[in-house]
């Protein structure tokens, strides 16, 4: 996933409404091992105001400094909460797609798949992604859309990947290694299948 903070940016939220937020945070500990890694970073230029936004894997949270750790826990709860809301709500369009495509294609197979095409289509009810290799396309089913980035970013790197290896023998779950959220990814996807009853992926090696 390309380290690009600005899609995952929580923007600035006034510290002192972390009461508002401190019974649901109570109930509801941080999901760091769930969404990512959580780096926390204390300044003394701030005093009243909390941020975040992802980096590459990690979550970076920006905190004043004379935060407590109570303080810090609840509020990286409530950071996680705002970027997972406002990455539900990022729709990419075919040509961001296609854009996204590409740089995912030169981070992990140094630009050997070059897709013909890239857009999102309603008619795939049987699967989350398709790829003609023959004609380069790749085709997004719209039931993606409002889903997590790297979510989005691994259907992405999925298909890229049966430009270069068309089955799901060994060699292509060796390309897909190289996408550091493959796992997370699919664990999610798994966990929409369970909830809506909607078609599973393929297996994965020794499944």
């Amino acid at each position: 996933m390309p380290a690009d903070p600005s899609p995952g940016f929580a923007g600035e939220t006034p510290a002192r409404s972390a009461k508002d937020h401190q019974r649901s945070a109570a109930s509801h500990p941080p999901r760091v091992s769930v969404t990512s890694a959580v780096e926390v970073r204390r300044s003394t230029r701030r005093s009243r105001t909390v941020s975040a936004y992802r980096e590459g894997d990690r979550t970076i949270v920006l905190i004043p400094a004379k935060m407590s750790e109570a303080e810090e826990r609840r509020w990286v709860t409530v950071m996680l909460d705002k970027l997972a809301a406002q990455e539900s709500k990022r729709i990419l369009g075919d040509s961001e797609l296609a854009e996204r495509a590409e740089r995912l294609s030169v981070q992990y197979f140094e630009g050997r798949a070059r897709p013909a095409s890239v857009r999102w289509v309603t008619n795939q009810n049987t699967r989350w992604g398709s790829c003609t290799p023959a004609e380069g396309s790749i085709r997004l089913s719209h039931r993606l859309q409002g889903m997590p980035e790297y979510v989005v970013d691994y259907v992405l790197v999925h298909e890229l990947a049966h430009l270069l290896v068309p089955g799901h023998g060994p060699r292509f779950w060796r390309l897909l290694e190289a996408y550091p959220r493959t796992e997370r990814a699919r664990g999610y996807l798994e966990g929409v299948v369970a909830a809506d009853r909607l078609p599973h992926l393929p297996a994965a090696r020794g499944e």
